[in-house]
């Protein structure tokens, strides 16, 4: 059974940083590239980075590249998502989501969301 457990999310300050994790379970991980995705209320969901854990080739969209950092340790079966320099437009609920490449819809599987909050 495919699970993911995503953590790290809370409320912050424009300006501040968090650091989202995944932890993967009940598949081969590194067969796989694992996305974060990102909604906001009344908006369509969007990938906001994304890592093919075979080769640690990482991708993000305009809007936050600079500023998210996305990390995978096979080892342990988890990716990280450092989000820093948050801005109110980036409050959402995250996804973690295992895709078959980067980008590659639709996702194989998507877990729970975690809800980031930025204040301004």
């Amino acid at each position: 059974e495919v699970q993911l457990q995503a953590s790290g999310g809370g409320l912050v300050q424009a300006g501040g940083s968090l650091r989202l994790s995944c932890v993967a379970s009940g598949f081969t991980f590194d067969d796989y590239a694992i996305g974060w995705f990102r909604q906001a209320p009344g908006k369509e969901q969007e990938g906001v980075s994304c890592i093919s854990t075979s080769d640690g080739t990482t991708y993000y969209p305009g809007s936050v590249k600079g500023r998210f950092t996305i990390s995978s340790d096979n080892a342990k079966n988890t990716v990280l998502l450092q989000m820093n320099s948050l801005k109110p437009e980036d409050t959402a609920v995250y996804y973690c989501t295992v895709l078959k490449g980067c980008w590659i819809l639709p996702p194989v599987y998507q877990g729970q969301g975690t809800q980031v909050t930025v204040s301004s």
